[in-house]
Order: structure tokens, then C-alpha cells, then sequence
């Protein structure tokens, strides 16, 4: 892979080894539509490890066994490529960057990413809006970035929008980040403008130890995207901008309750569909209406009938994606079994005892955070959340295990 950067605009070149097809880390296919796109109002003069890590959250999928970058990169940088990816990298040469002092949010406006900028009230946002491509034409245009960033907007805080077209690099399966970690590309490239040294992600629980919902559905202390010993953790230290998630020990339940009752509250927005609010209809928000109805202990609030697709595998036997939430709901919302959830009720005995654990944090996640920002996040937990107790985590350690696993397992 043969990567430029000119201002904002990326170009990359694939190697004759390299593939159309290929898969990004948490083992997805992707599909590649275009070798370009482009990352607006971001310097021209950013350090070198910042383009280079920019860009391969952007190309790793289909790289297969060198990437060759227009500048040098630091040593620990291509040292990294190398360790994660089995990447040659290069050239080498370049100073390391320090680490920056800031603490920014990736900011996306949804309940988890509102409730690690409650966590962090004073830490300015970095939000990623999708503008269309020049070459690629827009197929998903009831996506409404327009309507998230006028949200973000509102907030108050300190804001940087960010403006790409590069989830249009992707044919298959449709628009979107090639690694999960792309939309953190603007924030790269302004690190050192912002002075950042750490970028807090809204993911929680489930992402970050629960295996998330599309490739892991068991306890994942090595989860190859969030761990900050991974591959991507140490990819993005090396360039002097830690991967932070200050909900990464809580539940959905959990970053929904404190979403809900933050100042930010107006302001969350899960659904990219609806323009003057949730739309109601789609997968999404049927997802969270699940989660937000057993945070306020109500009735189930949606138009959704069993006989719509995105109700279909909710007839069907677990597992499911954020399956520990919807045990979670289960317990808790009354009249449940008179809903579409009534025949996954049927594969569960999920009590609000049995699923307690999830209403508080796990306490590792605490001790990832690196240490500058750490102390103001365990502050917030031990104020608001709470942490488990041994038995509490030892539930999150023996996710997904078998019962002879679960008997071996010790904290």
C-alpha cells in the first residue's frame, strides 16, 4: 500500500499483493470503492505519525504486507504497524511525538458517547460529520450527518467539526468507517494543533469486554480494537494520542441513565435516520427504546409490530448483539411479555437480581484509563455509578464461558 497525503486529501495506491476485499479488525468484510477521499479543515503541518496513523485507520483492511508512507515516521510508530499487523512500514526517521496534555471526546451526540462527555465536562469536543464524495455517489442519503451536527452544535461545549467523505471509500457491505477507528482521523490530524494526548470513545461494557456484538460474544480482555495492549491501543500511543474510554466498565444501561439525566440531555441522538427526532422505526431505535424503557421502568413505547424485518431476530433464538442488555431490559419492563420481545423471554430466566452487576462498573476498565484523566473518571464513578464487587465481576470474566469455563475462572 502506497499512501499520500496532500493537505487533507488521501490517496493510496494498493500493491499487487494487496486486496479489494479484505476485512477490518474485527474480522467484518469490506469491500473497497475508491482510493481517495479527503479530511477537511484539518493542518497541513501535522506530525508525521499523525498522517500515518490517520491513514491507516483508513486503509489497514486491505493491506496486506508493507505500506509505504509520502514522509517518515517515528521508529516506535513503524515498530507498532509491525507488532499489530505484521506490516512492513515506512520510511523511518522521524522524531516521536509527545504526548499532548488535552483530553477530547469523539463526540457522535448518541447516549454513551453524552455520557463520557459528562464524565469529562471540561474535555472539548472532536465531531465527524459525513459530507459526499466527488466520485462516489451517495446511496444512503436518509443518513442525516446534517441533523447530528447541529446537535453538537447546541451543546455548548467547545467543538471541532470534522468534514470527510471517507466512509465513501467502502462498497460493500454500505458507507461507513473502514475501522471503527476512522472516525477518530480528524481528531489525529488536529492533535497537535489541540494538544491532545488522549481521545475519549463512548464505547462501554459490551464493546470493549463483552466482545461487542459482530465478532467476539464472550469475556474479551485482549479485545483486539479497545485494549490498550492491542494493536490499535499501541498504535495510537505511539503517536502520542491515547485511546480513552471512560464507559468502558459500565453498561448501555448504565451510560443511558447518566445521558438521560446530564445537561446534555436534549442533545442525545442515537438515530441517523430521523430529522426532528428518533424515527422510531429502525433497528437502532428499537434497540434503545429497549434499553431506555428498563432505565425508566415503563412499558415498551414503540410502532414496531413482529411482522417488521428489523423485528425478525428478535423471533429467533440468542444469541444476540448486546445480549447482557437484553437481559437486562427483560427483567425490567413491565408487560413485557406482551411484546415483540415475548418469544426472547422464552430463552432466558433473567431477574432484576441476576442482572444487577450490569448496573455498575467494572473496575479494570478504571485502571486502562491513562493516568491524567483517571482519577476525574473514577471520581464520577464513585459518585454515580458505583463499582461491582468480586462477585459482580466475576459475571463480566465469565461472559460467554461454558460452565466448566466459568468454574475455573478466578479475578
Amino acid at each position: 500500500m502506497r499512501v499520500t497525503w496532500t493537505g487533507g486529501r488521501l490517496t493510496f495506491r494498493l500493491d499487487p499483493e494487496d486486496e479489494i476485499t479484505g476485512r477490518a479488525s474485527d474480522e467484518h468484510p469490506v469491500k473497497l470503492a475508491t482510493n481517495t477521499c479527503s479530511v477537511g479543515g484539518v493542518p497541513d503541518d501535522a506530525h508525521p505519525d499523525l498522517f500515518a496513523v490517520a491513514a491507516w485507520t483508513i486503509v489497514a483492511p486491505w493491506t496486506r504486507r508493507r505500506v509505504t508512507f509520502d514522509r517518515a515516521i517515528s521508529a516506535g510508530l513503524a515498530r507498532a504497524l509491525h507488532d499489530g499487523w505484521g506490516i512492513e512500514a515506512g520510511p523511518a526517521g522521524a522524531e516521536p511525538r509527545p504526548a499532548g496534555r488535552t483530553l477530547a471526546i469523539s463526540y457522535s451526540g448518541g447516549a454513551d458517547s453524552v455520557a463520557a462527555a459528562a464524565m469529562h465536562p471540561d474535555a472539548p469536543f472532536v465531531h465527524f460529520k459525513r459530507v459526499p464524495h466527488p466520485r462516489v455517489p451517495n446511496r444512503w442519503t436518509h443518513y442525516r450527518s446534517d441533523v447530528l451536527a447541529k446537535l453538537a452544535e447546541r451543546t455548548g461545549r467547545e467543538l471541532t467539526t470534522v468534514t470527510s467523505d471517507l466512509e465513501f471509500t467502502l462498497a460493500e457491505p454500505r458507507p461507513g468507517y473502514p475501522e471503527h477507528h476512522a472516525v477518530a482521523a480528524g481528531a489525529l490530524l488536529l492533535a497537535d494543533r489541540m494538544d491532545l494526548g488522549g481521545l475519549a470513545f463512548g464505547y462501554e461494557l459490551g464493546s470493549r469486554w463483552l466482545g461487542g456484538d459482530r465478532y467476539l460474544l464472550r469475556y474479551t480482555p485482549d479485545n483486539p480494537m479497545w485494549a490498550p495492549h492491542g494493536a490499535w491501543g499501541r498504535l495510537f500511543a505511539a503517536a502520542g494520542v491515547h485511546i480513552v474510554l471512560p464507559v468502558g466498565g459500565v453498561s448501555e444501561a448504565v451510560t443511558m441513565r447518566v445521558a438521560l439525566n446530564s445537561d446534555l440531555k436534549d442533545h442525545v441522538r442515537w438515530c441517523l435516520r430521523g430529522t426532528d427526532g428518533p424515527c422510531r422505526t429502525c433497528e437502532k431505535c428499537l434497540y434503545k427504546e429497549l434499553i431506555q424503557a428498563a432505565v425508566e421502568r415503563r412499558p415498551l413505547d414503540t410502532p414496531i409490530t413482529p411482522d417488521r424485518p428489523v423485528a425478525r431476530k428478535w423471533l429467533r433464538p440468542p444469541p444476540y448483539g448486546g445480549q447482557e442488555m437484553v437481559e437486562y431490559a427483560l427483567a425490567r419492563i413491565p408487560g413485557v411479555e406482551r411484546t415483540l420481545f415475548a418469544e426472547a423471554l422464552d430463552h432466558f430466566e433473567a431477574t432484576e437480581e441476576s442482572t444487577s452487576w450490569l448496573d455498575h462498573c467494572y473496575p479494570p476498565a478504571l485502571d486502562e484509563i491513562p493516568q491524567p484523566w483517571r482519577e476525574e473518571a473514577a471520581a464520577f464513578v464513585g459518585e454515580h455509578v458505583g463499582l461491582m464487587t468480586g462477585d459482580e465481576a466475576r459475571r463480566v470474566e465469565t461472559w460467554g464461558a461454558g460452565p466448566d469455563e466459568e468454574a475455573r475462572s478466578t479475578r
